[in-house]
């Protein structure tokens, strides 16, 4: 890509979000976490819910550079590298569940942890699959023919939802599905309940948040940072909030259920927050604190999967009977604040360690790509 065709609002929405995908993922301590930075328990919507769907957002924006590259190499070739990116994303993300591969094995003895029990679905699956069949429609079909998919994924998932279940936690289809297609061991249980709000039926509306950040991705790339563009890209958003919020009266806003209106309702503020990006950044020329986000966004995976382990082996190795990651939280922050003060200066200076490490691979021009 060409200098001229790059956007710095774009790299710096990319680093924004792994950011916020950290501090969100990692707090001191989930008894003590301020409202925003929590999930909706089922129905609804917080600040949080915004963060995985922006992520594929921006990997829809990636999308709208790579794709036609993507298509001088022939058909083929496409569906090749389209498959193998794909499937390495969703391998990874599996192995991240399994690691660290051993650990005590009930009998005494030290072995592999089984496969049987591992988590299958999860946020880089997802990932994976959906930049995999959005890469592919939008090859193949072309801008018009996703556009055409979009609605009819959107429109198919409510059906199944409504026809096929309801939209509780006990009889939503979308567990159903995943009951059905990977049974109760490989599906997340911190609901309470075998139910995985990454299954693989949500991936089908998700998809839609990919398609529709390679549509923002391709006008800001065909028109350039111009007033003309911001101005329809903020209407497309306030289009889409507008219709999201109409249709939740019938279809409610579930991040976990991942459902229509919610799709809408995410992709309309990321179309409302880019403009806002795009102007300071492109047309007003604030560079200012930028490099801290690019740096996250120049090595996006490698960096989250680095927070991810991280966790894992706090969580798994043990110092005065607690936990690295409670014994860190209790013996550092705790008393330092307030417990949710403190929770967040944990979750805060975690991202910046994680932020030192990407910082040190930019210093050496270390960019690690999947």
């Amino acid at each position: 890509m060409s200098a001229q065709a790059r956007f710095l609002s774009l790299d710096v929405l990319r680093g924004l979000t792994v950011a916020l995908m950290i501090v969100v993922n990692t707090p001191g301590s989930w008894s003590h976490v301020y409202a925003p930075l929590l999930h909706a328990d089922w129905h609804g919507f917080t600040p949080t819910d915004l963060v995985f769907p922006t992520f594929l957002f921006v990997v829809g924006n990636a999308l709208a550079f790579a794709l036609p590259k993507y298509a001088a190499m022939g058909d083929g070739a496409v569906v090749a590298k389209v498959a193998r990116r794909s499937a390495l994303i969703f391998l990874l993300g599996f192995l991240l569940y399994w690691f660290p591969f051993f650990g005590p094995d009930g009998a005494g003895g030290f072995g592999l942890l089984p496969l049987a029990d591992t988590r299958i679905p999860g946020v880089l699956q997802r990932i994976g699959l959906c930049f995999g069949i959005a890469a592919l429609v939008l090859h193949f079909l072309k801008a018009r023919g996703a556009a055409i998919f979009a609605v009819l994924a959107l429109a198919g998932h409510w059906l199944i939802l409504a026809r096929w279940g309801d939209y509780t936690l006990a009889g939503n289809a979308a567990a159903k599905v995943d009951l059905w297609l990977l049974g109760e061991r490989h599906l997340y249980h911190g609901e309470g309940t075998a139910f995985d709000p990454e299954g693989l039926l949500g991936t089908l509306p998700a998809t839609v948040n990919v398609i529709a950040g390679y549509y923002a991705g391709r006008l800001l790339l065909a028109r350039g940072a111009n007033r003309e563009t911001l101005a329809k890209l903020t209407m497309a958003g306030v289009a889409c909030v507008a219709v999201a919020l109409c249709w939740s009266s019938v279809l409610p806003v579930n991040k976990k259920l991942w459902t229509g209106s919610y799709v809408l309702l995410t992709v309309g503020l990321d179309l409302l927050v880019l403009p806002l990006l795009v102007y300071a950044i492109e047309l007003r020329g604030i560079r200012r604190g930028t490099y801290f986000f690019e740096v996250f966004g120049k090595n996006t995976l490698f960096i989250y999967l680095l927070s991810q382990v991280l966790v894992i082996v706090m969580v798994r190795t043990f110092v005065g009977g607690a936990t690295v990651y409670d014994w860190l939280y209790a013996t550092v922050f705790a008393p330092l604040a307030s417990a949710k003060l403190a929770s967040l200066l944990f979750a805060v200076l975690f991202m910046l360690g994680c932020w030192v490490v990407g910082w040190w691979l930019d210093r050496r021009r270390i960019y690690i790509k999947v």
